[in-house]
């Protein structure tokens, strides 16, 4: 695959078991010949308030996410996500061992 044109999911895991949210996103992805890819997006449709302040919440934190492609069940890669001011984002893959700070929630 050098070029894809779609959509995908951006999913924000808390821990292994638990995923905090999902965004679907429009999305242009390339590969260059060493396999370096790069990739922009928006989201699919404009978050209401509440998915925009859990968005803001999110990239705040930690703005690593799982991608998950069409036909596939979770995501494999660990991007990390810049947003510019118009919308656009910008995705990047995340080193191994880059992201996933380890917060603990408390439910009670």
């Amino acid at each position: 695959m050098d070029r894809f044109v779609g959509q995908a999911r951006l999913e924000w895991w808390a821990n292994h078991a638990m995923c905090l949210e999902k965004y679907d996103i429009d999305i242009t992805v390339t590969v260059d010949a060493v396999g370096t890819w790069r990739a922009t997006g928006r989201h699919a449709s404009a978050p209401d308030t509440t998915q925009r302040e859990g968005w803001d919440f999110l990239m705040e934190m930690d703005p690593h996410f799982s991608i998950v492609f069409p036909g596939q069940d979770n995501g494999e890669i660990l991007v990390r996500v810049f947003e510019a001011e118009d919308g656009t984002l910008t995705l990047t893959e995340a080193p191994d061992g880059d992201g996933s700070v380890n917060i603990p929630f408390d439910f009670h």
